[in-house]
Protein backbone atom coordinates (compact mmCIF):
# COMPACT_ATOMS: atom_id res chain seq x y z
CA UNK A 1 0.00 0.00 0.00
CA UNK A 2 2.71 2.50 0.78
CA UNK A 3 4.22 2.22 -2.76
CA UNK A 4 1.40 2.59 -4.40
CA UNK A 5 0.86 -0.77 -5.74
CA UNK A 6 -2.55 -2.05 -4.62
CA UNK A 7 -5.58 -0.62 -6.02
CA UNK A 8 -8.46 -2.02 -3.36
CA UNK A 9 -8.15 -4.19 -0.38
CA UNK A 10 -11.23 -7.04 -0.08
CA UNK A 11 -11.98 -8.97 2.68
CA UNK A 12 -15.14 -11.22 3.71
CA UNK A 13 -16.93 -10.95 7.26
CA UNK A 14 -18.30 -13.71 9.73
CA UNK A 15 -20.96 -11.02 10.76
CA UNK A 16 -22.17 -7.23 10.06
CA UNK A 17 -24.46 -5.23 12.18
CA UNK A 18 -26.74 -2.76 11.62
CA UNK A 19 -24.22 0.32 11.31
CA UNK A 20 -22.05 -1.82 8.83
CA UNK A 21 -19.48 -2.31 11.44
CA UNK A 22 -18.12 -5.53 10.47
CA UNK A 23 -16.15 -8.59 12.18
CA UNK A 24 -13.71 -10.60 11.05
CA UNK A 25 -10.04 -12.82 11.17
CA UNK A 26 -8.03 -10.49 13.30
CA UNK A 27 -5.71 -8.20 11.31
CA UNK A 28 -8.87 -6.98 9.23
CA UNK A 29 -9.31 -3.78 11.28
CA UNK A 30 -5.60 -3.08 10.74
CA UNK A 31 -6.05 -3.06 7.07
CA UNK A 32 -8.72 -0.79 7.32
CA UNK A 33 -6.86 1.39 9.17
CA UNK A 34 -4.22 1.30 6.85
CA UNK A 35 -6.31 1.11 4.19
CA UNK A 36 -7.73 4.55 4.80
CA UNK A 37 -4.25 6.35 5.85
CA UNK A 38 -3.43 5.42 2.12
CA UNK A 39 -6.66 6.41 0.43
CA UNK A 40 -7.64 2.64 -0.41
CA UNK A 41 -10.90 1.67 -0.60
CA UNK A 42 -11.74 -1.05 1.38
CA UNK A 43 -14.67 -3.44 0.68
CA UNK A 44 -16.35 -6.07 2.23
CA UNK A 45 -17.82 -8.94 -0.22
CA UNK A 46 -20.25 -11.33 2.61
CA UNK A 47 -23.40 -13.33 1.90
CA UNK A 48 -26.54 -11.41 3.36
CA UNK A 49 -26.84 -14.22 5.84
CA UNK A 50 -23.99 -12.33 8.01
CA UNK A 51 -26.11 -9.17 8.05
CA UNK A 52 -27.97 -9.43 11.31
CA UNK A 53 -30.39 -5.83 11.68
CA UNK A 54 -31.48 -6.74 15.05
CA UNK A 55 -27.54 -6.20 16.09
CA UNK A 56 -27.28 -1.90 16.21
CA UNK A 57 -23.55 -1.53 16.37
CA UNK A 58 -20.49 -3.73 16.11
CA UNK A 59 -20.19 -3.65 20.18
CA UNK A 60 -22.50 -5.92 20.31
CA UNK A 61 -20.55 -8.44 18.04
CA UNK A 62 -19.79 -11.78 20.95
CA UNK A 63 -15.45 -12.81 19.68
CA UNK A 64 -14.33 -15.96 19.96
CA UNK A 65 -10.73 -16.16 21.87
CA UNK A 66 -8.61 -18.72 20.96
CA UNK A 67 -6.39 -20.86 23.70
CA UNK A 68 -3.82 -18.60 25.34
CA UNK A 69 -0.94 -21.71 24.76
CA UNK A 70 -1.10 -20.12 21.01
CA UNK A 71 0.69 -16.84 22.54
CA UNK A 72 2.92 -18.45 25.80
CA UNK A 73 4.20 -21.47 24.31
CA UNK A 74 6.03 -22.00 20.79
CA UNK A 75 5.38 -25.95 21.05
CA UNK A 76 6.01 -27.48 24.09
CA UNK A 77 8.79 -24.50 25.09
CA UNK A 78 7.20 -21.62 27.23
CA UNK A 79 7.90 -18.23 25.94
CA UNK A 80 6.12 -16.30 28.95
CA UNK A 81 6.17 -17.01 32.25
CA UNK A 82 3.32 -19.79 33.53
CA UNK A 83 1.21 -16.77 34.89
CA UNK A 84 1.01 -14.12 31.92
CA UNK A 85 -2.68 -12.96 31.23
CA UNK A 86 -3.09 -13.56 27.78
CA UNK A 87 -6.21 -12.09 25.45
CA UNK A 88 -5.59 -14.12 22.37
CA UNK A 89 -8.74 -13.00 19.92
CA UNK A 90 -9.53 -14.56 16.85
CA UNK A 91 -11.86 -11.76 15.43
CA UNK A 92 -11.64 -7.95 15.68
CA UNK A 93 -14.64 -5.69 14.47
CA UNK A 94 -13.78 -3.22 11.99
CA UNK A 95 -16.26 0.16 12.57
CA UNK A 96 -18.83 0.93 9.45
CA UNK A 97 -16.71 4.20 8.50
CA UNK A 98 -13.88 2.69 7.40
CA UNK A 99 -15.52 0.55 4.91
CA UNK A 100 -16.30 1.64 1.89
CA UNK A 101 -18.69 -0.58 0.56
CA UNK A 102 -19.83 -3.80 1.68
CA UNK A 103 -20.93 -6.15 -0.90
CA UNK A 104 -23.85 -9.24 -0.84
CA UNK A 105 -24.82 -11.17 -3.48
CA UNK A 106 -28.29 -9.09 -3.75
CA UNK A 107 -26.11 -5.99 -4.39
CA UNK A 108 -24.38 -2.90 -1.85
CA UNK A 109 -25.51 -3.08 1.39
CA UNK A 110 -25.77 0.81 3.31
CA UNK A 111 -26.95 -0.29 6.93
CA UNK A 112 -29.90 0.29 8.25
CA UNK A 113 -31.52 0.86 11.66
CA UNK A 114 -31.63 -2.11 14.04
CA UNK A 115 -35.40 -3.85 14.49
CA UNK A 116 -36.93 -3.76 17.37
CA UNK A 117 -36.34 -7.03 19.63
CA UNK A 118 -38.91 -9.96 19.15
CA UNK A 119 -39.35 -8.80 15.38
Amino acid sequence: MARGQVDCVLVGADRIAANRDTANKVGTLQLAIVAAHYGIPFVVAAPDSTIDPRLPTGAGIPLEYRAPEEVTQLGLNLVAPRATAVENPAFDVTPGDLITAIITETGEYHGRPAEPPGS
